[in-house]
């Protein structure tokens, strides 16, 4: 199941770096689409977990300022807005690093996450 997810998560980083033209973003609906999705929307981005992403589990970041917290939880697309997740608890805080992955903390264990772009 990991690996499925992984392997999306992995097309979609692929058709963003070879599209030769501009996209919108994955949307929540898009997101929820796919089986095992994990993610939140934050200043109207999708980030998806990443702890099964390998370049980003080899990263060395340093933990920054918190930037946003988890205020609802929705499984349904329509119930998405800032702040909304549809597996973190409410009340997760989501921090920046210096790195491209954003990581919140669920009891005690630290979770990277990254923006899903396309174009």
């Amino acid at each position: 199941m990991k690996i499925y997810f992984t392997s999306i998560l992995f097309l979609f980083f692929l058709v963003g770096c070879i599209s030769t033209h501009q996209s919108e973003h994955p949307s929540p609906e898009e997101m929820l689409k796919i089986d095992g999705a994990d993610i939140f929307l934050l200043g109207g981005y999708v980030y998806s977990n990443a702890e099964d992403v390998n370049w980003v589990t080899e990263l060395d970041y340093t933990l920054g300022k918190q930037i946003g917290e988890i205020s609802k939880q929705s499984s349904k697309a329509s119930g998405f807005k800032n702040g909304t997740a549809n597996k973190l608890p409410v009340g997760t805080m989501i921090y920046e690093t210096n790195t491209p992955a954003f990581i919140v903390i669920v009891n005690g264990i630290e979770i990277p996450y990254i923006k899903m772009v396309e174009g």
